[in-house]
């Protein structure tokens, strides 16, 4: 998947494609979630702080497998 690099302390880049957000951090891991709404990415692209968007409304929230 395409990915977009972010300005983030925590997250290097994101893509997002048939409702697959795919997440990439600066410590290397890869991970995608499950069924995420478009507006859920738009938000998280546009987030001040996207840790803190990642962890309110991403985690926990939606299924995830680690891809790398």
């Amino acid at each position: 998947m395409e990915r977009t690099t972010v300005r983030s302390s925590n997250v290097r880049s994101v893509g997002y494609a048939d409702g697959i957000l795919e997440v990439e951090f600066h410590s290397g891991g890869v991970y995608q979630y499950r069924h995420v709404p478009e507006h859920v990415y738009i938000g998280f692209i546009n987030a001040s702080s996207k840790g803190t968007y990642l962890d309110r409304r991403v985690k926990g929230v939606y299924g995830y497998s680690r891809v790398r």
